[in-house]
């Protein structure tokens, strides 16, 4: 993740970073308090949002509701670089409060809420 805009370099209530996934890699199982607007600049995902699952390739864009369960797989081939804008200070939290399997060290324990470096 890499950090373009936020409150604590200039912004007011909006946090906009980059995304980017190397082939085949996963971001873990997860949920956020607040929507987020998902736009792949280059590569491709699949997408796994609230139960239902979406291919998406450059220029797609995602609206990825508050609340909902998603899961990010990065194109096999060619991974996934995004571009991400969100409210602020949202927090993420594990659906069901407990953590996946293979959760990266910043992903949240259990029923922890964090708020993300990159949107702060």
């Amino acid at each position: 993740m890499t950090t373009f805009a936020s409150p604590t370099q200039g912004g007011s209530r909006t946090a906009l970073w980059g995304v980017a996934m190397a082939p085949g890699k996963e971001g873990p199982l997860h949920a956020f308090d607040t929507e987020q607007v998902w736009t792949v600049t280059a590569g491709g995902a699949v997408v796994v949002l609230g139960g239902e699952t979406f291919d998406i390739g450059p220029g797609d864009t995602v609206v990825m509701p508050a609340d909902l369960p998603r899961q990010v797989f990065a194109a096999p081939e060619d991974g996934l670089t995004a571009t991400v804008a969100a409210p602020a200070g949202g927090t993420a939290y594990n659906p069901g409060g407990i953590t996946p399997d293979g959760a990266c060290a910043q992903a949240p324990r259990d029923a922890d809420r964090v708020i993300p470096p990159w949107t702060v």
